[in-house]
């Protein structure tokens, strides 16, 4: 299990060239690909091209960055000029990006290397990426499995090895979430700290880049890259830039980390709740302070969200018509062109959220789904804030179970959207939070969830690392996520 910062060391000390890692890499992936499918495409000229400058900068006794020749991996609704950007959808299936997302723009200042696009549910909406229009990808740790979703083909990217760092987006849990099945680490920043300018959207108020990696020095590494002011997302937030490698220190004496009994209630598996229970000791041992706490409005999390979420893409989807890019089915007349192109072009799990937020936003709907949600959102809000200003951090599960098998819950849209229990509150409230294994069970991994004040990344970062270090028995590769170099 190579790491960003382990690889650069070697880079720099040249013990090994950029070109030999991507090389390496590339070689695993044609190996694992087949089984586990997190790829949408492959950039491998580009990348190997890359990786040659990065060479030619080191022979030249430049610094390079933490980040360069590092192989990684973008989710397929993140814009690369040039470059395929499908949402997974067949209603973009050919269209290419005339523009570079800001992160882009961001990660090429630092040499990256993108080894092709990764697989999603489609827009971004679901839990398991088997809402793909393309394939089904497969968790590393078991491919009977999901890797979750939707940036299931992220997660899935790193934990078999395919790639040392993934890019993924963050609606209502789709970092965090396939990070937890899949064994590795994955932040949605706080809202607003990184660009979205580039990222197709879903629910504009909710969606944020986040990052996959082995491990939070690697988080770390990639949000130094990505994070920052934007004055194309007028969303973005900003602020002088921050260094969160100063955050990785071992140390939590004095924390204080609130258990909302809320997320630990009925529904959370039982290997689940020990493994917490174990987590939460071993933070008492490092000298931190658990505090129990009570937030009673998150049990209206899921009704709001799936309220909310949807209204903002049935808005954000209705660009996609036939008319000025993606596919076009003709018909006898515009209307007939819509309806057959949008029915052709949307999978179902798409179309029943479009229905469903075109209904809440519908006259004589409004006032009584959306305004209502949007209440509930200022109260949960009120929560967090309460919450952490008795504490500095808080532990939930990200998942109630671990990964599911493919199929399972294909066929019960409830199931699914409850999946999101844990994560969806975060979105909503517009906080950072951050999924780090912290055990297994019948061979696939748990993940917990640490959620922060908003732009206090260093402090979430921190807690994280800490449990790390004193935790190594837990960080483990997937059975196929070994590289040789």
């Amino acid at each position: 299990m190579l790491t960003i910062h382990e690889l650069h060391e070697k880079l720099v000390r040249r013990d090994v060239s950029a070109v030999e890692v991507t090389k390496a890499f590339l070689a695993h992936k044609d190996t694992v690909e087949p089984k586990v499918r997190a790829f949408l495409s492959d950039s491998r000229e580009g990348a190997l091209k890359g990786a040659a400058a990065v060479d030619a900068k080191i022979a030249a006794g430049e610094t390079i960055a933490d980040l360069a020749g590092i192989p990684g991996a973008i989710k397929d609704n993140i814009c690369i000029e040039g470059q395929q950007a499908t949402c997974a959808s067949k209603i973009l299936e050919h269209f290419k990006a005339p523009y570079n997302a800001t992160v882009i723009e961001k990660l090429a200042v630092s040499d990256y290397i993108s080894l092709g696009k990764v697989n999603m549910d489609e827009f971004a909406m679901g839990s398991s990426t088997e809402n793909s229009a393309f394939h089904e990808t497969h968790n590393p740790w078991n491919l009977d499995c999901v890797p979750g979703g939707s940036s299931g083909g992220s997660a899935a990217a790193v934990a078999s090895g395919s790639a040392v760092w993934a890019l993924g987006s963050d609606t209502g849990g789709s970092v965090r979430q396939p990070a937890a099945y899949c064994g590795v680490v994955g932040l949605k920043p706080t809202y607003g700290l990184v660009s979205r300018y580039g990222l197709i959207a879903y629910a504009s108020s909710l969606d944020q880049i986040g990052t996959l990696t082995n491990d939070v020095e690697d988080c770390a590494i990639v949000l130094n890259a990505i994070a920052g002011h934007d004055a194309k997302d007028s969303t973005s937030i900003p602020q002088e830039k921050q260094d969160y490698k100063q955050a990785l220190v071992n140390d939590v004496k004095g924390l204080k980390i609130g258990i909302p009994e809320e997320f630990f209630g009925e529904g959370l598996d039982a290997a689940s709740r020990k493994a917490l229970d174990d987590a939460m000791d071993t933070y008492k041992k490092l000298g931190a302070e658990i505090v129990p706490i009570s937030m009673p409005n998150m049990k209206y999390g899921i009704a709001a969200y799936y309220i909310i979420a949807p209204a903002e893409a049935s808005s954000n989807l209705a660009r996609y018509d036939g008319v000025g890019f993606g596919m076009r089915v003709d018909g006898k007349d515009i209307v007939d062109m819509y309806i057959k192109t949008r029915t052709e072009g949307f999978g179902d799990e798409v179309k029943r959220r479009i229905l469903l937020g075109t209904y809440v936003l519908s006259s004589g709907y409004y006032d009584a789904y959306y305004l209502q949600a949007m209440k509930v959102r200022t109260l949960m809000k009120q929560d967090f804030d309460e919450a952490l200003q008795k504490c500095d951090i808080l532990l939930t599960p990200t998942a109630p179970d671990t990964a599911f098998k493919i199929g399972q819950n294909s066929g019960d849209p409830l199931a699914m959207y409850l999946g999101d229990v844990c994560t969806v509150p975060l979105n909503l409230a517009g906080l950072p939070g951050i999924s780090i294994p912290c055990g297994y069970k019948d061979g696939l991994p748990i993940g917990m969830q640490l959620i922060g004040k908003a732009l206090d990344e260093a402090t979430l970062l921190r807690a994280a690392y800490t449990f790390e270090q004193n935790r190594t028995d837990l960080r483990m590769p997937s059975p196929m996520g070994e590289v040789e170099l």
